[in-house]
């Protein structure tokens, strides 16, 4: 497994995973103990119509983790039934994003669309068998002919028609004789059904759409509530696990390999289990596209996205990503996860692995007027407190370095122990130094700090541990480097509506204005600075704890004139807060 720079590095391996049990696997087990299977076989189904979100982890985690429990396998099957909106590139994606998290898909690569003739095959059978039927109610029409909730449906005029008539019409649908919308393959199930899902679901649509794999050879293509239980039966799924949104479709999911049986191979169960919720997230690749497509942000990998891809371009870990799916467990009661504790478990992980340096993000120079102006001092700093086994850096130290802004207040409030006229801080590693004046410019702006060192507290010598109250980092002018510091908040400053992602989840979807209006203004803030020289020679996606800042990724955009660094996530640990109060 590679980073984004192509160098390796260390994923999860299943020996490593503390994943507690949970009703699914308490499920898989009591199946195996009674015969119903004989081994465990799983599928992960995306549906390559965009970036795979931290919302997909959950199903992604618990397919891979449950197939590698047992030692069997996962398959990868990308649901590639709605040509209009899926890519090759979101193909791609969803394989970098599932190998960087460290899963295979030992069980083989399928998709859909290699099923789309024993579909067809399946629809003709029915047919014939009185099982489904070729429907000419349009779109409005069949809403209005489903019924309610609390109401039944009522059978449309064309369920009765002769089983050749349908085949026939069913057949002149396949090679392109009637317009979108004007007919449509339709199960003959119970249209006075308590679950609106067995209501004579649709099979199939006509849509001209070119297939990214088929080509033109297809103009009617298979719903997913049809191609998915073939798909799981024909692989030799054992095991279909899917999230609670999916529990209405499971009669249905069942009824379609009960009636299909003597063409398919095996019978999956299907299992639903809560999907993953989080505050201030967009879940929804409805509302990702138009994030991506109307320019709000600079494509899928934003790190201000949920996105897998721009998690990892902010310097999330695949194992504080795991470790945040393996805290939160399995239910089948949905709730909502707070943000705070993701970033709580990507702080978790960083803490123990990330080296420290120093980086000042908005720069306040500072001329300490006693330092000899040609004298030069190397100071050695440790790279993490707590692991000396990740060795020390030299910085260098001199007459004129930069503090952060925010570390000097001319009238501070009480218990401000940073610098101020009269006050003195120690700088970290190096000496005690006291604020003698401050310099304006013509608005009155500080600009400028007049500090004296104490020449005799330089850090680590004999007689330098007067105590002072405030540490401060710095940054050397002579090998200060000069870098671009992003700095991201939450996308949404309020929550959307919840929706599901399946195709029947247009009921709660706000219009683009709606959704536009409640993004954040202030969710990127661009910042210039300097930083110790390592910045310059660190590669792509390296990460680091700068001191006192939090910990930050190296960028894409970097260049060797301006390397440019994500804040990953702040030092503050608001969830652990929260917990412990």
């Amino acid at each position: 497994m590679e980073n984004m720079s192509g160098n390796p590095v260390s994923a999860p391996t299943p020996a490593e995973e503390t994943t507690r049990s949970n009703f699914i696997w308490d499920a898989i087990e009591e199946d195996l103990k009674e015969g119903r299977y004989t081994e465990v076989h799983t599928r992960f189904p995306p549906e390559p119509n965009g970036y795979m979100h931290i919302g997909h982890c959950k199903a992604l985690i618990m397919d891979f983790l449950t197939a590698e429990k047992h030692g069997d396998k996962c398959n990868l099957r990308f649901d590639d039934t709605n040509p209009a909106k899926e890519d090759t590139e979101f193909v791609e994606a969803i394989k970098r994003d599932i190998h960087w998290l460290g899963f295979h898909w030992t069980g083989g690569l399928y998709y859909a669309s290699d099923y789309y003739d024993k579909c067809y095959e399946i629809a003709e059978d029915w047919i014939r068998r009185g099982l489904a039927y070729v429907d000419e109610l349009s779109k409005e029409e069949m809403r209005e002919y489903r019924g309610t909730l609390t109401e039944p449906g009522k059978n449309s005029p064309w369920r009765d028609r002769p089983w050749e008539e349908s085949l026939d019409l069913f057949r002149r649908m396949r090679d392109g004789e009637f317009a979108e919308g004007t007919k449509t393959l339709r199960a003959k199930i119970d249209m006075t059904s308590p679950n609106v899902v067995m209501r004579d679901p649709a099979l199939y649509r006509i849509l001209y759409k070119e297939h990214w794999r088929t080509g033109n050879k297809w103009c009617i293509y298979p719903m997913y509530d049809f191609a998915h239980p073939i798909g799981d039966a024909l692989e030799g799924v054992t095991h279909s696990l899917c999230s609670l949104e999916y529990e209405i479709h499971r009669p249905l999911y069942d009824w379609v390999v009960e009636h299909a049986q003597n063409m398919l191979p095996g019978h999956p169960r299907q299992i639903e289990f809560a999907r993953l919720n989080i505050t201030q997230t967009v879940m929804s690749k409805r509302y990702l596209r138009q994030l991506v497509e109307g320019g709000y942000v600079s494509g899928w990998d934003d790190p201000r996205m949920p996105t897998l891809s721009a998690m990892r371009r902010r310097g999330y870990t695949p194992q504080a990503i795991r470790s945040f799916v393996d805290q939160i467990g399995m239910s089948k009661a949905d709730s909502t996860v707070d943000f705070a504790f993701l970033e709580h478990c990507v702080r978790d992980d960083l803490g123990e692995k990330a080296p420290r340096v120093m980086a000042v993000l908005r720069p306040l120079k500072v001329t300490l007027t006693n330092w000899p102006e040609d004298r030069v001092e190397e100071i050695e700093l440790e790279n993490h407190p707590a692991h000396p086994e990740m060795g020390t850096r030299k910085v260098t130290f001199g007459r004129e370095i930069y503090v952060e802004q925010e570390d000097f207040m001319e009238n501070p409030p009480k218990k401000y122990f940073r610098l101020f006229p009269g006050n003195e801080v120690r700088l970290k590693g190096a000496y005690i130094i006291r604020c003698d004046e401050c310099v304006k410019d013509a608005e009155g702006n500080v600009v400028e700090l007049k500090c004296s060192v104490d020449l005799s507290s330089q850090s680590g010598t004999p007689g330098a541990d007067r105590k002072v109250k405030g540490t401060l980092h710095w940054i050397g002018a002579k090998d200060a480097i000069p870098f671009e510091a992003r700095l991201y908040e939450p996308l949404l400053q309020e929550e959307l509506p919840e929706e599901s992602e399946g195709e029947d989840a247009g009921d709660k979807v706000l219009d683009k204005k709606d959704f536009i209006s409640r993004l954040a203004p202030d969710s990127l803030t661009v910042l210039h600075g300097f930083m110790e020289p390592l910045g310059k020679e660190a590669e792509v996606g390296d990460t680091f704890q700068f001191l006192r800042n939090g910990y930050f990724c190296k960028d894409p955009d970097s260049t060797d004139a301006l390397p440019v660094f994500n804040r990953t996530v702040g030092l503050k640990d608001s969830f652990a807060k929260i917990k412990n109060s």
